[in-house]
């Protein structure tokens, strides 16, 4: 993950799924010249605490609706290809 000025950038697919799980909406999704997979979101003080809570194992999301979203992101993906 990166944070360029006010966005932060993951290929994370579930750290990704976990965001939007929890709220926080993608500005944009992108390639990079490798074909990496990008997911951008705003960057934002309770955004920077969800992905600690993510990596401490502390943040909470609905079950069925993250995996709901993992889905859909692995339908955005393969629609980019």
């Amino acid at each position: 993950m990166g944070i360029h000025s006010s966005i932060t950038r993951t290929h994370d697919l579930n750290l990704a799924a976990a965001l939007i799980t929890s709220g926080f909406k993608t500005t944009s999704m992108d390639r990079d010249r490798r074909g990496r997979f990008y997911f951008v979101f705003n960057q934002t003080d309770k955004l920077t605490v969800a992905v600690n809570k993510y990596w401490s194992d502390e943040l909470i999301v609905d079950a069925r609706i993250f995996a709901e979203n993992i889905k859909m992101l692995k339908g955005r993906i393969y629609a980019e290809d």
